[in-house]
């Protein structure tokens, strides 16, 4: 799996977006909470497992956090999923190129309300797309443009690997759902619906994503 979708980690739950087309008045709305107490490189890799974040860093990691997902759901990812068989030796892949980003620092990113509790930090968002960028949202609800949501697991180390794995297990399930035979290959574009949402299980990272997904095209096992 290509890495990787970000680089700055912080624990998220649950963000809903308004529906599109967005007027100029209209906000993405996101929540982001990071934990301040460091494990395994999270969120924050140069900071050492156990050192307790300042407010001040908790809060800036949250808006990088808070960008990226805005990013992703305004631009997505171009994806090539080779969806692999054991029987053929082929492997299971998904590599994902980002189509464009949200910088922390936009002045249209404007944080909306920050709750520190029990060595936690919850930051509340809004990003208010421009022209262009309302316009892509239009485009990610139109057409042949479906929604999924799935789970992912990564490890410790790595948590968007969960992410990154749910957006695979996404597309996985589309096709399960629309191709009677597996498919050896397929490409499409696919972008986050809302922010995600990371929880620690038994010794791994698990993410639950909910996507929208374009396949754009599919090749049989037929044609090799």
């Amino acid at each position: 799996m290509k890495r990787c979708l970000f680089c700055v980690a912080g624990l998220v739950l649950p963000a809903m977006c308004l529906a599109f087309p967005l007027s100029a008045q209209e906000a993405l709305r996101g929540e982001v909470k990071i934990e301040m107490k460091q494990v395994r490189g999270f969120p924050i890799e140069e900071v050492q497992a156990g050192v307790i974040l300042s407010i001040a860093e908790a809060r800036a990691a949250a808006m990088e956090e808070a960008a990226l997902y805005f990013g992703a759901m305004i631009y997505g990812w171009s994806f090539h999923y080779d969806v692999g068989e054991r029987a053929r030796n082929i492997e299971e892949k998904l590599e994902l190129t980002p189509l464009g980003k949200v910088n922390s620092g936009d002045p249209r990113l404007e944080i909306t309300e920050v709750q520190v509790k029990d060595l936690n930090l919850y930051l509340w968002s809004d990003y208010r797309p421009d022209t262009a960028q309302r316009n892509r949202l239009a485009k990610w609800k139109a057409g042949t443009v479906r929604t999924a949501q799935a789970y992912g697991e990564g490890p410790l180390e790595d948590r968007y690997k969960a992410l990154e794995d749910a957006a695979r297990a996404a597309i996985r399930a589309m096709l399960r759902g629309s191709e009677r035979n597996r498919p050896k290959e397929v490409t499409g574009f696919i972008s986050l619906a809302v922010f995600p949402r990371y929880w620690m299980e038994k010794g791994h990272w698990t993410a639950l994503g909910r996507f929208r997904v374009e396949i754009i095209n599919i090749q049989p096992f037929a044609a090799y």
